[in-house]
């Protein structure tokens, strides 16, 4: 059993979410948390359950050596209230229905953008999916920087 289990959430699980889970993989990875640290993905909406990460969402992560062959979309389910520490949120309204959802569950609930050192007060990870191609990009960048961070701090939890 892992001592950390993290779930990244967006709408659709095809854009942000699986770009989270993917990134965050690689840093475990890279740190060597891999048997410590478990990350999966998941959207609060149910239209594209089944279907692979959206084909830009595929191409942004292969540029930087990355695969996401293994997506599958899901839906938040209520068990996973309970099995994960951490649900990350893209962005408020994502927040906000999986804090509707929790029925008092105690599970901690945070936006990934919290940890973007280079956020303004925006705490969305912009959508790609309905903006130019290039937005995957700047979503990659975003996921990535907040995601290191995001790390760091649960490594400095798992040494408590």
């Amino acid at each position: 059993m892992k001592d950390y289990k993290i779930l990244f959430v967006c709408l659709g699980n095809i854009c942000r979410s699986p770009l989270a889970d993917c990134v965050m993989k690689d840093l475990v990875n890279a740190c060597g948390l891999q048997e410590r640290i478990y990350v999966e993905s998941c959207g609060t909406g149910s239209w594209h359950v089944g279907e692979p990460a959206h084909r830009d969402s595929i191409a942004v992560a292969e540029r930087h050596g990355l695969s996401l062959d293994y997506h599958r979309a899901r839906q938040l389910a209520g068990a996973d209230y309970q099995k994960f520490d951490l649900l990350v949120a893209m962005d408020r309204e994502n927040y906000k229905t999986i804090r509707s959802r929790a029925g008092g569950k105690t599970t901690k609930v945070v936006h990934l953008r919290d940890y973007d050192s280079q956020n303004r007060g925006d705490l969305d990870v912009p959508d790609p999916y309905y903006l130019p191609k290039d937005s995957f990009k700047t979503v990659y960048d975003i996921i990535h920087r907040s995601c290191t961070a995001l790390l760091e701090e649960i490594e400095r939890e798992l040494e408590k």
